[in-house]
């Protein structure tokens, strides 16, 4: 669905992605990881369309992302951002709205405040409604910010969709990460979304990616399934970290962390 070829970044003389390709497929979650500073945010910028790389090209169903008219892009993929600041007293549920504004031709239509609902309800935030966004807490915000980047590439609307989210689930409690993360992939799977996330949690990663790139200082260190990933050796030479990895019965990968010796 969409892919990135010899992606680099610079600035200030660092190069913040070097050399970065990897490709999302619709159905997938792809997770990005990687220490501070290793280039996870720029990169999905530059896939979301929002940074121009100086070199390499990302292309969107065998389109370069250049090609594609920005209403056109906006009605095909959105992003939740880390931090997202309004000062003015809307709602919750208009926030929400402004997830639907690239589908509205004049106005919007009972339909459109329907999905609105609809999202609202599934990112658990329906209660929150009629409450002003800016006295909401970090996580009331993080998950109306979900809601409107759910919005805005709710299934029905055009084809194929993809859901960029970076550090989703850095102001989530618990509960509400694993419900994000599980109704991302979920969502990807039913309705062929690709789902492209930053995280930092390598749990959270290995429970809800399909795939993992992990980046180290703008490069990718390693890419494939998480068990493949998320080995005891990757993570101590990319994190500098000592990691026990063990298979549950169901399959599924758990990692704990200890500073290395």
């Amino acid at each position: 669905m969409i892919y990135a070829s010899q992606l680099r970044v610079t600035r200030g003389g660092r190069n913040l992605l070097d050399g970065v390709s990897l490709s999302a497929r619709a159905g997938e979650t792809l997770a990005i990881l990687g220490p501070n500073g290793a280039g996870k945010s720029t990169l999905l910028k530059v896939m979301a369309g929002e940074f121009v790389p100086e070199a390499g090209e990302v292309a969107l169903c065998g389109r370069p992302l250049a090609h594609w008219q920005p209403l056109e892009l906006a009605r095909t993929r959105a992003v939740m951002r880390q931090d997202t600041h309004l000062e003015f007293a809307f709602s919750a549920r208009e926030v929400v709205m402004m997830g639907r504004y690239p589908h509205c031709e004049r106005h919007t239509t009972a339909r459109d405040w329907d999905i609105v609902d609809e999202a609202m309800a599934a990112a658990d935030t329906a209660h929150l409604a009629a409450r002003s966004y800016p006295r909401l807490s970090g996580g009331e915000k993080a998950r109306v910010q979900f809601a409107r980047a759910l919005a805005q590439v709710w299934p029905g609307d055009t084809d194929p969709r993809l859901l960029f989210l970076d550090e989703p689930t850095a102001a989530l409690d618990i509960t509400h990460q694993h419900g994000l993360l599980g109704l991302a992939r979920g969502l990807s799977r039913a309705h062929r979304f690709a789902v492209i996330a930053v995280l930092h949690d390598l749990n959270l990663a290995a429970r809800y990616a399909d795939r993992i790139v992990l980046l180290d200082r703008g490069r990718i260190a390693a890419a494939g399934p998480p068990v493949d990933v998320l080995t005891p050796e990757q993570l101590m030479a990319t994190y500098r970290v000592a990691a026990d990895c063990h298979t549950g019965p169901d399959g599924e990968l758990w990692i704990h962390t200890r500073a290395a010796a």
